[in-house]
């Protein structure tokens, strides 16, 4: 009896010793050999794993833009939108290339159907979820393309960035914004835009994205884009485009001249961080025309008043 067990542990001993020298040489010649400068880009990061760059995480950002280093010899297409150019800057040092700035982009509300632009026809009394409430109506205010004000972009946002405004009923995007997409993604309706900053952080969009025709996308919003094509017209730049009853604004194109804003006729035109228009000299000349007739039919008043006196006393 003790024969048979010692046989079967060499038997058991001798097969594991065998199977673990054919792992082992399997696992070398399989063995993955990590470039350690992904390791390097990777502390060189902010670590937000929020997806910003396309990808699921910032580890695996640095397996891309090192593999893209080693291949292509550039970083053509790789971005980190929380670091911005600082961020990238550091990468390329340390892949030994250079990288192209690029403009910082932010989250932008193309909807101004507020509770005052667009009353509530209906209230909807279901699981506060935007993407719940778009696919059972169109909104409270009719708008089928428009917000519907229940808060996915501000629940998807890991910074802090955006909040919903309970005056308006809309989303308000903040200077913590990173442009990393989130709220771009979590929006139904797809009124969230990633438009450049501008400088001063000076940027006019069209704040609308109703695709229907004047009548029924200004009966269900005061200030929708009814299409008219005024702001195309007046465009010097080529920056506006028309398309299904839509103007859009091209950022990369736009010079921030506000042309298309003063002849928008429903303001759906946003024009922001801009100073205000100078309008006093022209009031001013507005109130000399006015003075000017009031002069002329006082004196003449005067001279009236004047000849009557003369002809009493003549009589």
């Amino acid at each position: 009896m003790n024969d048979i067990v010692l046989f079967a542990l060499l038997t058991m001993g001798l097969l594991g010793a065998t199977l673990a020298v054919i792992l082992y040489f399997v696992a070398q010649k399989f063995k993955v050999i990590e470039d350690p400068k992904i390791d390097l880009v990777e502390d060189a990061l902010p670590k937000a794993n929020c997806g910003g760059c396309g990808y699921p995480g910032c580890r695996n950002f640095a397996e891309v833009t090192v593999k893209s280093a080693n291949e292509k010899q550039n970083l053509e297409g790789l971005n980190c939108p929380v670091g911005g150019n600082a961020v990238m800057k550091q990468v390329a040092a340390i892949l030994g290339l250079e990288v192209e700035e690029k403009e910082p982009l932010i989250a932008v509300i193309r909807c101004n159907g507020s509770k005052a632009n667009s009353p509530a026809k209906v209230q909807f009394d279901g699981a506060s979820s935007c993407a719940f409430a778009h696919n059972l109506f169109a909104g409270e205010g009719g708008c089928q393309f428009g917000c519907l004000g229940l808060g996915d972009c501000v629940d998807s946002c890991d910074f802090d960035a955006i909040h919903m405004n309970p005056e308006t009923g809309l989303p308000v995007v903040n200077d913590k914004c990173v442009a990393c997409g989130a709220c771009v993604k979590a929006c139904p309706r797809g009124i969230i835009e990633l438009r450049n900053k501008g400088k001063k952080d000076r940027r006019i969009f069209v704040s609308c994205i109703n695709k229907e025709k004047g009548g029924p996308a200004k009966k269900n919003c005061s200030v929708a884009c009814i299409g008219c094509s005024k702001c195309f017209q007046v465009c010097p730049y080529e920056a506006i485009t028309m398309a299904n009853n839509l103007a859009y604004i091209d950022f990369e194109k736009c010079k921030l001249c506000r042309k298309c804003v003063e002849v928008c006729p429903t303001d759906a035109i946003h024009e922001l961080n801009f100073p205000l228009r100078k309008v006093k000299a022209e009031t001013g000349a507005q109130e000399i025309q006015e003075e000017k007739p009031s002069k002329v039919a006082a004196v003449a008043t005067a001279e009236s008043a004047s000849q009557e006196t003369k002809n009493d006393n003549i009589v």
